[in-house]
């Protein structure tokens, strides 16, 4: 069974209860959640809530303290790094240190953990590589080097990459971060397209109208706790917005979608 297939059924990505404590302050605290095929998580709540430590938690870049995260099932801390990639993938926020590899080079990356370790890319390989950059919007960039590129479009870049890994979960971390108006719009409908087609996307949000736009689900954290978790339209309330972020909120319709718009003020 594919790995895509094994989160169909229902054998996906899961915390449980998971904890993290660095220099006597906890992180996440206790956090429950599960990434469901065909849903698009945001993680939203304030700078220092704990949503990039519960990403990296949730692709094993991170121990839990206490708790479990399993995948397909059994422990992830007991999974192998190359079933895990092949499973999982994770876009940063933060973007690698300069490098020497075009971006075609650098997407196929991707693919590494689906080859043996002296095997060559295959035609498959290529073209998933090829596909990845044109999901992501860089094709046109495939012959440039990587480190002449911008933050927006290494962010892009990064983004092919994980695409090349074809996983099941795709996680990331302000995915619209150094993007531009449209390269924001698009990115989000990218990750949108993926859920509808059966991958599991969660990604930690800064915007929360870009989360009330595109997500299904939400997960909001604060002081590393959830606040509140479920359907965006029982999540995104006045009195939500005002205890996590401390700021006012009204809840409207967007005139162009239909979906939630909040509007925000002191």
């Amino acid at each position: 069974m594919s790995a895509r297939a094994a989160v169909a059924a229902g054998l996906g990505l899961s915390a449980e209860r998971v904890q993290i404590v660095r220099s006597g302050r906890v992180l996440v605290d206790g956090v429950d959640c599960t990434l469901e095929p065909g849903t698009f998580t945001g993680l939203l709540g304030p700078n220092g809530a704990g949503k990039s430590t519960l990403l990296h938690l949730l692709a094993g870049v991170l121990a839990p303290d206490d708790g479990t995260v399993r995948l397909r099932g059994r422990p992830l801390s007991g999974t192998r790094a190359r079933e895990r990639a092949r499973s999982i993938a994770l876009v940063e926020q933060s973007l690698p240190a300069e490098t020497s590899l075009s971006v075609r080079e650098t997407a196929a990356l991707g693919r590494t953990p689906h080859r043996s370790l002296l095997a060559g890319d295959s035609r498959r390989d290529l073209e998933v590589v090829e596909r990845s950059l044109a999901a992501a919007g860089v094709l046109r960039l495939a012959e440039r080097s990587y480190s002449t590129l911008s933050g927006g479009e290494q962010q892009r870049v990064q983004l092919a990459r994980a695409l090349a890994q074809e996983p099941a979960v795709l996680l990331l971390d302000e995915p619209t971060n150094h993007l531009d108006a449209s390269a924001q719009l698009e990115t989000l409908e990218l990750l949108e397209n993926l859920a509808a087609a059966g991958t599991a996307v969660a990604a930690a949000l800064h915007d929360i109208n870009h989360a009330a736009a595109s997500c299904s689900h939400l997960m909001v954290l604060s002081g590393g706790k959830v606040a509140a978790a479920g359907p965006v339209d029982s999540v995104l309330t006045p009195e939500l917005i005002r205890r996590v972020y401390g700021v006012n909120a009204v809840v409207l319709e967007h005139p162009l979608t239909g979906r939630p718009l909040i509007a925000l003020g002191r």
